[in-house]
This record gives C-alpha cells, structure tokens and sequence, in this order.
C-alpha cells in the first residue's frame, strides 16, 4: 500500500516523454521496463510477473477483430491511388457548385461518403486538400473557411462507420464492434448535418465567404452529367453498401466485412481501369506502415498496462475516479476533459490504448452503457484531429495547401468545427438514445 503512489507517476512519466516527442510505443515501453525494474527491486510484484509478457503479445497477433484495421486501411489507400475519391469529389463539386457555399458542401457530402467507405482521415484529407482547396480558392472562398470544412469533414471517418477508431474501442472496452458501428451512425450522421448548416449559415450571412461557381465552370448539363453521376458515385456507394450492410444485417463480422470491402476496392480500381502494381504496391506499402505502427503502439501499451496493475496503478484511479462526488456525471466530466486536452498533444490511437484500459472499468462500476460510452469517446476522440498544435488533419492539409494558405488559417478554420463536434458530442451525452436506437432496432 505504501507505494501505490508508483502508478500514477509511472502514467505521468509516459505522458513526459509523449510531450518530448518520443515515439509513443518506445515511451510506453522504456517507461514500462523502467517502473517494471522499480517494482521488482523494492519487492512490490514477483520478478515472473513479467513472463506474462509474450503470451499477451501473442494474444494481440491472434485477435481478430483487430485484422479489420489493415482491411480498412488498404480500402481507404485503393480509393485515394486509384483517383475514385478524386472523381467523386469533383463530382459533387459540378452537383452543388451553382449554391453559395455549394463547393463546401460538396467536400462535407464526400467526406461523409468516403468516411461511410473507409474510415481513414489521412486519404480523405489530402485528396480533398488537393482537388478542391485549389478550386475554392480560385473562386473566392474564404480560406479559413476552405481549409476548416476539409480537416473536419476528413475526420468524419473517426465517427461514421467503418472507422478505425471504433474498431480499437471495441477491443478495448470488451464489446461488439459492429454494434459500436451501428451506434456511431445517427451521431456521425448529425455531425455531418452540424457542418453542413453551418455552411448554409454562413454563406447566408456572408455570401463573399463562399459563392456559387460561375455558369461557364459547371460544363455538365442534362443526360452527361447523369450518366457521370450514375457511373461515379453508384459504385463507391454500392461499396458503402456491401460493407455496412453486411455488418449491419449481421451477414458478416468487420473484419469480414473490411476484406470484403477490400476485395470490392480493387474490383473497382480495375473497372476504372487504375489498377496496376505499381497502384497496388503503394495501397499496400501505405497499409503495413500504419498497421505496423498501430501494432507496435499496441505492444507497448500492454507492456505499460501489465506494470501499472502490477504497481497498483488501475486501483488507486479506480478509488480516485470512482468515488468522486456527483458519481457518473463527474466521472463523464473528467474523462471527457482527460481526452478532449490530451487530444491536443497525442492522436486517438494513443490516446485509445493509454486512457481506456484505465477509465473502462471505473465505467462499467458506475453502471454506464458501454456501447454509449464508446460511441462518445470516438466522438471526443475525433477532436483530436482537429485540435491545435499536433491535430494530424491540420498537417495533412499543411503538407498539400499551396504556400499563400498560412499554418495560422488553417488553425483558426479548424476552430468553429471543433465547437460543433463538443456540441453534438453534448448533444449524445445528453440524449443516449441518439446511440443506442439502431442497436436495439437491430436487435
């Protein structure tokens, strides 16, 4: 008991060497090896504790649900190298240009289809940086408002399903991911919703911060512009379908699902006639570097999860946290607080494997709804994209905006999406059924 207080240095420590900049699985681990050393030397844990190591690296190499984050991966990266979200977008571009405000709602309409198609916020953000960032632009549009619609609507992905985010809340929390898929979809449809009015008001209120394209640009009219729209965006939406709707109609589980999903991106690469090695070797070049990363994050964290228990880490929160006055309402308070800030430092898969492990239990004392609590948490969780400095969405917009947008637009156009995303994410605190509706219709 008298070294109880080992555990929350020890997490205190981690999030040191996070904010130095360390890579995230080598700080979890280093920290892990370190405090492990400690606990061993003043005689708190027998030293074979640490042989539990391997076999719970090897439960995470054999657990199937985790297999849909690389299917999802490669699905989203076919989409990108193959030039179909590029189509799609401009697309809906031609469809809603003749409205002020309509290239922005374009971009929010694709993101919200390329989210319900892959799930994966770097391939969204930067095809939309690069195809329309240039268009706005060249035809008036507000540069903080430009760039604030792209990131945000790029992070759509984190919240309509398949999301990768879900699928890691869904191993961590111990629950279905396909009913966190089903619960995520009215919130995620909601924050769509949230950015498109947002849009509408603000070409409303400012018609010089978002006009209509002029006639002479929307070069497609009557039979051609059917046939493109029906060529274009029937197959990406038949893929939505064929995923989703597996999931949902429980014909298939994600993972399935996600190498379905797969299989159904390289079948439209070849139709479009995009698909080579060269395209492929990419997509899956781009898939093993995020999946090895998450991986390794993965590792390190249950190194660092098994020393904090061992020091008596998870009980010392759990008395701290559970036992706060006003019961769930100050614990939602707390955590929601915890993961909104540290989503200003460190992204969702960090934050995911570090905080959940710690807070889950203490949620399902205190009799919360774990499949409403995880849809709020990839709610919170989607800010992180967006929140300044490190917000991720913020650099893959940075790395292909043209040089006359500046870092510190971006930043300020990120800034009224982020207060919508914490309006719906009160708005599903507040109402539980806006999640959990679907899953007891399904049911």
């Amino acid at each position: 008991m008298g070294y109880d207080w080992l555990g929350p240095v020890m997490f205190g420590g981690a999030l040191i060497l996070l904010s130095l900049g360390y890579p995230v699985a080598f700080s979890l681990g280093g920290v892990a090896i370190i405090f492990g050393c400690i606990g061993v030397a003043l005689d708190i844990f027998n030293p074979m504790l640490m042989a539990a190591m391997p076999q719970r690296i090897f439960a995470i190499m054999s657990n199937y649900t985790l297999l849909a984050i690389p299917y999802f991966i490669f699905l989203g990266a076919m989409l990108e190298k193959t030039g179909i979200a590029e189509r799609l977008l401009e697309t809906m571009g031609i469809l809603f240009g003749r409205l002020r405000g309509g290239l922005a709602l374009a971009v929010i309409v694709v993101g919200a289809l390329l989210a319900a198609s892959t799930g994966v916020v770097a391939a969204t953000v930067v095809a939309m940086g690069l195809i329309s960032l240039p268009i706005m632009l060249r035809y008036g549009y507000n540069k903080e408002l430009a760039t604030g619609v792209i990131v945000a609507s790029g992070t759509l992905g984190q919240i309509i399903p398949p999301s990768v985010v879900l699928v890691v809340l869904g191993d961590q929390l111990g629950i279905s991911v396909g009913d966190l898929f089903i619960g995520s979809m009215i919130p995620g449809l909601l924050m769509a919703t949230a950015f498109a009015l947002h849009v509408v008001i603000v070409a409303f209120l400012r018609p010089d911060f978002a006009p209509a394209l002029p006639a002479e640009v929307r070069n497609l009219t009557g039979i051609v512009l059917f046939r493109r729209v029906v060529t274009v965006m029937l197959p990406p939406l038949g893929l939505i379908l064929l995923v989703l709707g597996s999931i949902f109609f429980g014909l298939a589980t994600p993972t399935e699902a996600g190498a379905v999903g797969s299989l159904g991106a390289i079948i439209l690469a070849g139709l479009n006639r995009q698909l080579s090695w060269s395209t492929l070797r990419t997509a899956c070049d781009a898939t093993l570097r995020i999946s090895s990363m998450v991986i390794f994050i993965l590792i390190g964290s249950t190194a660092f999860s098994l020393v904090f228990r061992a020091l008596h880490g998870d009980r010392f929160m759990f008395d701290l946290l559970a036992n706060l006055p006003g019961g769930q309402w100050t614990f939602l308070l707390v955590n929601m607080l915890t993961v909104f800030i540290l989503g200003f430092f460190i992204d969702f898969f960090e934050i995911a494997f570090i905080i959940i492990p710690i807070f889950a239990p203490i949620a399902q004392a205190l009799g919360l709804d774990l499949l409403w609590y995880g849809v709020i948490l990839g709610a919170n969780l989607q800010t992180s994209f967006l929140t300044p400095p490190f917000g991720f969405a913020l650099f893959y917009l940075r790395g292909v905006a043209p040089p006359e947008v500046k870092t510190a637009e971006i930043y300020r156009g990120a800034i009224p999406f982020i207060t919508l995303q914490l309006i719906v994410l009160l708005l599903i605190i507040l109402f539980p059924p806006l999640v959990t509706f679907l899953p007891n219709l399904n049911t």
